[in-house]
């Protein structure tokens, strides 16, 4: 019977995952670098003196900074409720989806409405139909991601204050 269990802890993982979602619990899948009484750091720890920018100044000379090294601080609207696998950053009119590097990490998938301080890079992204609407039900049911080319934050790490 050890065995059977050991075959789909994949399907086990994707009940949990479906049943915490339905029950309206926090998606957790990722354990923070760092912990402090403040704050919890995940992916990798932050840049120590970190020159950050807002997401408006990035969003509006995104050209200046495709594929450059960045922080950012700023407010989560809605995060992947799925897994905490992506979130939608915004400032005022500006918004943009962080997803992580390499799908090596995860947030909780209750920081909404926080505001957080990141590192990454911006990248240009094309998304098909499909894929923003995938997005847009693992938001919520929001439909704050759109189709077409747009730009995006591949983030390596993520600060997010204790509530």
């Amino acid at each position: 019977m050890k065995s059977a269990r050991l075959r789909h802890p994949c399907l086990l993982l994707m009940l949990a995952l479906t049943a915490s979602a339905a029950s309206g619990d926090v998606v957790r899948l990722s354990e923070p670098v760092e912990a402090t009484e403040t704050h919890e750091t995940f992916g990798s720890p932050l840049p120590e003196q970190p020159d950050e920018i807002s997401l408006a100044t990035l969003l509006d000379n995104g050209q200046q900074y495709l594929d450059q090294a960045i922080v950012v601080r700023t407010r989560v609207a809605q995060v992947c409720q799925a897994k905490g696998c992506f979130f939608i950053a915004q400032d005022g009119a500006h918004a943009a989806r962080v997803s992580f590097k390499d799908y090596s990490f995860f947030v909780p998938s209750d920081i909404s409405g926080r505001t957080v301080t990141l590192a990454g890079s911006l990248v240009r992204r094309e998304l098909s139909e499909e894929q923003a609407a995938h997005l847009n039900d693992d938001a919520g049911g929001s439909d704050v991601v759109r189709a077409g080319a747009q730009y995006e934050i591949v983030a390596t790490s993520v600060r997010v204050p204790r509530t």
